[in-house]
């Protein structure tokens, strides 16, 4: 173990925690006609299977969370290889472009799920857990699907990338 280890700092601890790879998923709704979404990499499949939850982490300062919160019905998409040109612009500031151009689903509830992707589901706020800087988000999964042979992408080391399937052959 190093001996100089860094200040226990923000920069410290992105930098460290970018060290692991993580799944990226698209948590959106249509709200009154306005596609509302933010990425996140904190997704968490398998909380619970009785009843089905998955949670996510959500900044306080986040715009968009809170009229996601509100609707309360939400899809979630897990991103693949197909939303990687989109993933930056998904994520961006720019709330009004976020969906040009993305092919969407929209359930008769409002929750948008993106096409041609490894996993998706629609959700419903379960609960919250204030945790520092963040809120942990519970969501209870109403239906859930998936394309078996789509591949996600995850966020490693501050960029989108693939994971490298193993030759089976070898």
């Amino acid at each position: 173990m190093p001996t100089d280890i860094a200040p226990l700092s923000g920069l410290a601890l992105r930098e460290a925690f970018s060290h692991v790879p993580q799944g990226m998923a698209l948590v959106a709704a249509e709200i009154g006609g306005v596609r509302h979404g933010l990425v996140a990499s904190t997704l968490t499949v398998g909380v619970s299977l009785e009843p089905p939850l998955v949670s996510l982490a959500v900044q306080h300062t986040s715009r968009t969370w809170p009229v996601l919160d509100a609707h309360g019905h939400l899809g979630i998409t897990v991103l693949g290889r197909e939303h990687a040109p989109f993933a930056r612009q998904l994520a961006s500031t720019d709330r009004e472009r976020r969906f040009d151009g993305v092919d969407v689903d929209v359930d008769p509830g409002g929750a948008l799920t993106l096409r041609r992707a490894p996993a998706w589901m629609t959700t419903r706020v379960y609960d919250r857990v204030r945790a520092g800087d963040h809120d942990v988000i519970l969501l209870e999964v109403l239906s859930i699907d998936s394309t078996p042979e789509a591949d996600a992408i995850v966020f490693h080391r501050s960029r989108f990338t693939e994971l490298v399937r193993e030759d089976r052959g070898a």
